[in-house]
């Protein structure tokens, strides 16, 4: 049995999205290429481990590293590889928490049903 397209994939233009159940497919669609999600996770468990180490270390300039490693490899994703606007600019705690969602769920190898729900197909 094929899994349920989801029929709220994309932003339309000129409409914001009115919840997260709609933000989340959107997200996806996003980061569409393999490539694209993987500076992510590397983002993001770059600035994961900062953060750790910061209040471990207490060295607390480590904090706005961990915000710009994260933030830097996402963009540039978006920039070099989907050559697309990051969500990040017009819904950025939904994006914050989406990218953590995607990270989670890549760690433990739950993420491809997520992607065959709700990537289009066109």
């Amino acid at each position: 049995m094929a899994p349920q397209q989801s029929h709220s994939q994309t932003a339309p233009p000129g409409k914001k999205l009115a919840s997260y159940g709609e933000f989340w497919p959107f997200y996806l669609n996003e980061q569409r290429k393999p490539a694209t999600r993987l500076l992510h996770y590397v983002g993001t468990a770059i600035g994961l481990t900062l953060l750790v180490l910061a209040i471990v270390s207490q060295t607390w300039w480590l904090l706005l590293a961990a915000l710009v490693s994260g933030y830097a490899f996402a963009w540039l994703s978006h920039a070099v590889i989907e050559h697309n606007r990051p969500a990040t600019f017009t819904y950025p705690f939904w994006s914050l928490i989406s990218d953590f969602r995607m990270f989670f769920l890549w760690v433990a190898g739950r993420l491809e049903p997520q992607l065959r729900q709700h990537l289009r197909t066109d």
